[in-house]
Parts: C-alpha cells; structure tokens; sequence
C-alpha cells in the first residue's frame, strides 16, 4: 500500500478540525462577551456536554456491532471481499446506527 497519500489526507483532516475548534471558542467567546444572559449561556454548555455524551454513545455502540460483523466474517472463514461480506458490515453499521438512535431517544 501506497502510504504517501495518507499525509495529504490526515493534513486536510487535521487543519479541517482546528478551524471547527477555532470557529467554535470564537462563537463562544462572542456569546460571553456580548453579555448574554447566563440562562443562555448556561443551557448552551448543557447541551453541548449531552451532545458529546451523546457522540461517545454512538460511536462505542456503532463500533461494537461492527466489531461484532467482523467476528461474524471470521467466524464464517470468508476471506476475500465479496458482496455479502460488505452486505455483513454495513447491516451491522446500520443495526449500530438504529441502536445509538434508539438509546439516545431514551436518555435523553
């Protein structure tokens, strides 16, 4: 495998990130300085921390059935790519996603 193509990629991801970081102190930073009402100010920190319990949620559910799909692949002895083993992994990320949904909606 070709690896010079993952520095260009991880580049674009990394300088993508910081500008959703730096837009996202500068919003806050505007909301604080701009003598917003601190019920405001107080119910956006409460949804962001749900949001983010939220994400860490959806990713550990989604990556256990994924998980759970390649154990399937392994425990059928496939070995090569064919389209039921992509069939496999993304029933499974999609059986992920519904979970996460689902226990987002009850929590929260």
């Amino acid at each position: 495998m070709d690896f010079d193509i993952l520095i260009p990629i991880t580049l674009f991801i990394c300088i993508a990130y910081t500008i959703k970081v730096v837009v996202d102190a500068r919003t806050r930073a505007k909301l604080i300085a701009g003598n917003g009402s601190e019920e405001l100010i107080r119910t956006l920190v409460q949804a962001e921390s749900q949001q983010r319990r939220h994400a860490s949620l959806r990713w550990g559910i989604l990556l256990l059935c994924v998980g759970i799909g390649f154990g399937m692949i392994e425990s059928f002895g496939w070995r090569e790519i064919t389209p039921g083993v992509v069939a496999v992994l993304l029933g499974v990320t999609g059986v992920g996603n519904l979970l996460a949904y689902a226990a987002a909606r009850k929590l929260g």
